[in-house]
C-alpha cells in the first residue's frame, strides 16, 4: 500500500483550516499531519511530524506567513511550501516566491484545483493560481538582474547551467534527468549546488532568476 501524503496546515482561521483538512482527506492519498494557527507551534509540528507538504496562510498574525516561510527555509526542512491566501497582489506573489514558496494559491480556487495543485507541487512543479499567471509573467519579465547573482552565475559549471535552463522551463527533476540521461538523484545534487552558488533557497527562485537572466541577455542583444 502506498504511503499517504502528509500535509501540515497553518492558518489562523479555525473553520477554514478544518474545512480544508476535510477537503484534502477526501482524497485517499492525502492525510493531514497537523493543523495550527501559530507560527511557533508550526515549527514544532514540522520537527515532530515531518510532513511532506506545508500549506501556509499569507496573512496569519502576528507576523504573517512570510515570517514562517523564512524560518522554515532557514532550517533543514526542504519539502514544498505552498501559500494559500485571499491576496491577489503581485507584491505578495513576488515575496512568497522569492522567500522559497513553491506555490501561490488563492482561497477562491475550486477545491479540486487546490488538491491537484498540492499533488503537482509534490511532483516538483511550481504551482500558481490561474488568476495569478499574468502577474507571474510580469514578475519574470520585470526587474534587472542582481549584480551579485549575475557574478555568481559565472561559478556554475556547464552542466549546472544546463539544468538551470531546464528549471526555468518548469521541468521536474525526473523530467530533467530523462532529458539529460542522468539519474534523479544526480539532478537533485546539481540543483542543490546551483541554489548554494546563487544563494537561493528554492528551485522557484532559481527558475525566476534564470528567466530574468535570459530577459536581460535578450535586452543586451537587442540594444
Amino acid at each position: 500500500m502506498t504511503a499517504k501524503l502528509r500535509i501540515l496546515l497553518v492558518d489562523d482561521h479555525t473553520l477554514f483550516r478544518k474545512g480544508l483538512a476535510e477537503l484534502l482527506e477526501q482524497r485517499g492519498e492525502i492525510s493531514v499531519a497537523g493543523m495550527t494557527g501559530n507560527e511557533d507551534e508550526a515549527m514544532r509540528l514540522i520537527a515532530a511530524e515531518k510532513p511532506d507538504v506545508i500549506i501556509i496562510d499569507l496573512n496569519m498574525p502576528p507576523l504573517g506567513g512570510i515570517s514562517l516561510l523564512r524560518r522554515i527555509r532557514a532550517g533543514e526542512w526542504r519539502g514544498p511550501v505552498l501559500i494559500l491566501t485571499v491576496s491577489d497582489a503581485e507584491e505578495d506573489l513576488s515575496s512568497a516566491l522569492r522567500n522559497g514558496a513553491q506555490g501561490y494559491l488563492l482561497k477562491d480556487m475550486e477545491p479540486d484545483d487546490v488538491v491537484d495543485a498540492v499533488l503537482r507541487a509534490v511532483r516538483g512543479e511550481t504551482v500558481v493560481a490561474p488568476a495569478m499567471t499574468l502577474k507571474l509573467v510580469h514578475l519574470l519579465q520585470g526587474g534587472g538582474p542582481d549584480a551579485a547573482k549575475e557574478s555568481a552565475l559565472k561559478q556554475l559549471t556547464a552542466r549546472e547551467r544546463e539544468i538551470l535552463d531546464y528549471l526555468s522551463r518548469g521541468l521536474t527533476n525526473k523530467a530533467i534527468g530523462r532529458a539529460l540521461d542522468i539519474s534523479h538523484d544526480t539532478v537533485k545534487l546539481h540543483v542543490r549546488h546551483i541554489l548554494s552558488k546563487l544563494n537561493l533557497s528554492s528551485r522557484v527562485e532559481a527558475a525566476v532568476f534564470a528567466v530574468e537572466q535570459k530577459s536581460a541577455a535578450a535586452g543586451r542583444r537587442a540594444g
